[in-house]
């Protein structure tokens, strides 16, 4: 497709268009996703293959007498075309409404809402990244993608509310492989690059590589301390994603935290979780037409919000807070605690050294149990200094015990990680966590 001079104006015209073209008492709404990405993959360090990648997609729903129905496409960026296409879509639309059944849980919007939000902070050029790329990695054997570029996402309805959110951003994603074939993955992602920054992350992995060679230690299974840094605890914030804070889940009583919103349980107080969409890449408005704000999820270790999609307010009774239809969080932030990261290994003394985990899934969603697998770079650690490699590991335990009885400190930095799928579109979503000091970790085998 060609490549619009201005997306937010692109926007605004289709959705007059969409204004002109509906038939009262039709109601619309109309949701845009669009990027202007540049991709770049590595390895050994080198530029493999670049690209570009320019693409909108829109959602088109018509609602009549409690009944919806819709349709997505796949924009051309020529505007006269793209104007015909949604009006044959309007005209497809009439056609199926009537042979669908009336929707009891139906919600829609009807506030004459505005909000507009641009993050334009300006990215380095891609030469100048890859040129930084290979002058820090040198010789080594760096295997990764980079995205960047602006992502944008629009939603208008015909009751009069127009969201606009655009953001700049980039994502580096890379493993350094050592020659025995072990690797130490890593990221470096966010809205503004940072050249010392990015500098510091690679050169900690360039040091964490040459310990890779040492000869694997083999643990027993059994109870040790651990570090989970902020990949491996995104690892399990994520799992807990899926239905933990999910109005839905917690009301039919399958949310792995449903003890923690029944009070039964609760974890350490050094925890708390927002949903912080203020700031972050993600819309402060949903794709169904709700306005997003700021939410506690966890405040010191107890249960507060949950995430409310628009048919979860009408099918429970609850007020919506503009959560998707999967209602997990786009934009969680864990609060950090009082530990200084470059105290992390005096502190953990002896023990594992964690810096990602694998495959993770339930042993007891009741309990919020996981499993899972220790991978790219864990080690074990004595007398505050990291001694060797550790053979991959499988750990089952409860989310009670790993933040909450078991939970001994969480660092002062925290990291930003940002999705890295690029399935159909480069996606918003994020979190924003410290490291997790553990007192003991359960390795089953």
């Amino acid at each position: 497709m060609s490549h619009p001079v201005n997306r937010i104006e692109t926007f605004q015209a289709l959705v007059d268009g969409l204004r002109i073209a509906i038939r009262a008492p039709e109601q619309f709404t109309f949701s845009y996703n669009a990027e202007d990405s540049t991709f770049i993959r590595f390895n050994h360090a080198r530029v493999r293959q670049a690209g570009q990648v320019c693409q909108a997609v829109a959602v088109l729903k018509l609602i009549n007498d409690g009944r919806q129905a819709d349709l997505q496409l796949t924009l051309s960026g020529e505007p006269q075309v793209d104007q015909q296409r949604l009006v044959d879509a309007l005209a497809q639309l009439r056609e199926i409404l009537p042979l669908v059944p009336a929707d009891p849980y139906l919600q829609l919007n009807t506030e004459p809402w505005q909000r507009s939000t641009v993050q334009d902070h300006p990215l380095p050029e891609s030469a100048a990244v890859v040129e930084r790329i290979a002058a820090i990695a040198g010789d080594t054997d760096l295997v990764g993608i980079y995205a960047a570029g602006p992502v944008s996402r629009g939603f208008a309805s015909s009751c009069g509310a127009f969201g606009w959110h655009q953001a700049n951003s980039f994502n580096l994603d890379w493993s350094l492989f050592h020659a025995n074939g072990q690797a130490i993955k890593a990221n470096y992602a966010g809205l503004e690059w940072d050249d010392a920054r990015f500098e510091q992350r690679l050169l900690q992995t360039h040091e964490q590589l040459a310990f890779l060679g040492r000869p694997l230690k083999a643990l027993e299974p059994g109870h040790y301390r651990a570090y989970l840094a902020p990949a491996a605890l995104d690892e399990i914030i994520g799992m807990l994603g899926w239905g933990g804070f999910s109005a839905q889940s917690i009301a039919t009583k399958s949310s792995p935290l449903q003890r923690l919103y029944a009070g039964d349980n609760a974890l350490s107080p050094q925890v708390s979780m927002a949903e912080q969409v203020t700031g972050s890449l993600s819309p402060a408005f949903s794709s169904e037409g709700f306005v997003r704000a700021d939410l506690t999820l966890i405040d010191a270790g107890k249960a507060r919000d949950r995430l409310v999609s628009s048919r979860s307010a009408a099918e429970y009774q609850r007020a919506g807070n503009g959560a998707d239809a999967y209602e997990s969080p786009s934009a969680l932030s864990m609060a950090g605690g009082d530990l200084p990261l470059a105290q992390v290994l005096q502190r953990l003394g002896t023990g594992l050294y964690i810096s990602n985990l694998w495959y993770l899934n339930y042993s007891d969603q009741p309990a919020a149990r996981m499993t899972g697998m220790t991978r790219f770079a864990t080690f074990w650690v004595e007398d505050g200094e990291i001694n060797a490699p550790v053979n991959t590991m499988r750990f089952d335990d409860s989310v009670y015990s790993l933040l909450g009885t078991q939970l001994e400190a969480l660092t002062v930095e925290r990291e930003l990680i940002l999705s890295t799928s690029t399935y159909g579109e480069r996606q918003t979503s994020s979190t924003h966590l410290p490291g997790a000091l553990l007192s003991r970790l359960t390795l089953t085998l």
